[in-house]
């Protein structure tokens, strides 16, 4: 049960006097500034940006696997899309907009006022916009996570871009690492760590997941441009490269890649929940200790990832699955957390109301979707019959990255737009983008999965007419145009209340019991 000392350590009231800071800027602001509004608004419209990109690539990929048989067109252009995709979902959408919320969040909720090393904040912006840019003209096809040799063999002219491209992203997020943990540090030396506020704890567990693995992933990039230019032959088999050792470094950032986005939508989460419920978070030291076991086992747990391959036997594929199994304690910590914060008292009817709580909402079940399905990924003989190289794999990454991660992205917008244009977004719009995503989510995931068990495979253009096969893809297809709704009726909802929604004042999250005549939490229509 909550304390005195509970209230105290959800730190600063995440509240602005709202206004149209984003209408005021200038384009020197938007080059230039240092204030921490205007480097988290243009972090958070450009992650908007590359969500779209991405799924306008995801939507041409979709439409040609919808039925059996090759449409409109072949396996390079496939692969093409595939990989920009991926690339442009992770790097460019998931990660950068749940760090720029915390960018948005931190001085208040930490005390500040401003993000220290703003400096960093804006040359991280910078180099992603660079990285991003290079990586759409080089048009890389040998998927997101680039393995060689086929990432040596395939590409244009232009493919060294994308190696570049992929430096850049490490330095980017390592420059994004080093001012989170500057403003978790220096928050928990101000106040101390006893009474950190959990949005501290995440930004340091951030920090130090960005900073320690990005160098392998720079050097990874950078690698195989030499290997490709000739210079070196590190990962190139032909010339006495070494590929078990290509995936040992890229795993070393891909595993904790997966919570670079996972610890500041947590934080996020633990930040919004007690401004609408109008309580604290029902055991902090639970949330501290959940951030810091994952912290440690995201670096430990990485060889699963390539299970399978004969690199990984014996004694050190039994410890990987046990580690891997460990992490759903600290996940397990969170996700009670949240379930006790709602259960120990009601649940005002202004959040019941509230778009971002909605979305806060469904993101919980998603994260419980994919962490309880990915019990079976951690399993050596399930693992390696059908989960690793099939659709099971995408859909548990769904379910967290879009699922838990994306509806957190949403939650977090929603939350701040009142603060950053002075207006309120259309309720009726809100909860139609709300229902479009959850169901296309749903089932996108859930047929990803039936895939799965019936070992459809990754990475194919086209596929035999099978029932079992067929149906489910035009199914998913179907779902995913559904998600891509949703993004439309969003993007018009931000964009059309900007100049026409209700202008705010004061609290635009007041919280309103079912008992009391205070205003809604969210706008009537």
């Amino acid at each position: 049960m909550t304390s005195a000392n509970d209230t105290a350590r959800m730190g600063g009231l995440p509240h602005w006097e709202p206004a149209d800071v984003l209408g005021k800027m200038t384009l020197s602001d938007l080059l230039f500034s240092l204030d921490y509004r205007h480097i988290a608004i243009k972090g958070i419209l450009t992650s908007i940006v590359m969500l779209g990109l991405g799924g306008l690539m995801a939507m041409l990929f979709r439409t040609e696997l919808a039925v059996p048989d090759i449409q409109f067109f072949d396996a390079r252009p496939y692969m093409s899309l595939m990989t920009l995709h991926g690339m442009l979902m992770v790097f460019g959408f998931v990660i950068p907009f749940v760090v720029n919320l915390m960018y948005y969040m931190m001085p208040k909720v930490l005390g500040t006022d401003r993000l220290i090393f703003a400096r960093g904040a804006q040359w991280s912006y910078w180099l992603l916009i660079v990285a991003a840019l290079l990586l759409v003209i080089s048009r890389p096809d040998f998927t997101w996570t680039f393995y060689p040799p086929m990432s040596l063999r395939v590409g244009g002219e232009l493919i060294w871009m994308g190696y570049l491209a992929i430096v850049l992203v490490a330095i980017s997020e390592f420059l994004a690492g080093c001012v989170v943990i500057a403003n978790g540090w220096n928050a928990a030396k101000r106040i101390g760590w006893s009474k950190l506020p959990l949005m501290g704890w995440a930004a340091i567990s951030e920090g130090l997941l960005l900073t320690i693995s990005t160098p392998a992933l720079a050097f990874v990039g950078g690698a195989l441009m030499t290997d490709w230019l000739g210079t070196t032959a590190l990962f190139d088999p032909a010339r006495g490269g070494d590929i078990p050792t290509f995936m040992f470094l890229f795993w070393f950032y891909g595993h904790p890649a997966v919570y670079l986005p996972l610890m500041p939508a947590i934080a996020v989460l633990y930040t919004l929940m007690p401004r609408f419920l109008g309580r604290p978070i029902w055991s902090y030291w639970s949330g501290v200790t959940a951030f810091a076991i994952l912290t440690v086992l995201s670096f430990v747990v990485y060889p699963h990832h390539f299970q399978p391959a004969n690199t990984v036997s014996g004694l050190l594929e039994r410890t990987t699955q046990i580690l891997t199994m460990l992490i759903f304690i600290p996940s397990t910590l969170h996700v009670f957390n949240w379930i006790a914060t709602l259960w120990y008292d009601d649940i005002p009817i202004s959040a019941k109301r509230a778009i971002p709580f909605k979305f806060i909402i469904a993101a919980i079940f998603f994260l419980i979707l994919g962490g309880v399905t990915a019990y079976l990924n951690a399993q050596i003989a399930v693992n390696a019959d059908f989960v690793h190289n099939t659709y099971f794999v995408p859909a548990h990454f769904h379910a967290m990255f879009v699922g838990f991660m994306g509806n957190m992205a949403m939650a977090g917008v929603y939350y701040l737009y009142p603060y950053f244009t002075g207006r309120m977004f259309s309720q009726r719009m809100g909860n139609l983008h709300f229902w479009l995503w959850q169901v296309g989510i749903l089932g996108k995931v859930m047929m990803m999965y039936y895939l799965g068990f019936v070992y459809f495979p990754r990475w194919v253009v086209d596929y035999l007419p099978l029932p079992q096969w067929a149906i489910p893809q035009l199914m998913l297809t179907g779902a995913a145009y559904l998600i891509g709704l949703g993004f439309i009726v969003f993007v018009f909802n931000i964009m059309w209340s900007s100049t026409r929604g209700r202008t705010v004042q004061g609290d635009p999250w007041p919280i309103e019991m079912a008992d009391t005549p205070a205003a809604a939490a969210a706008p009537a229509e």
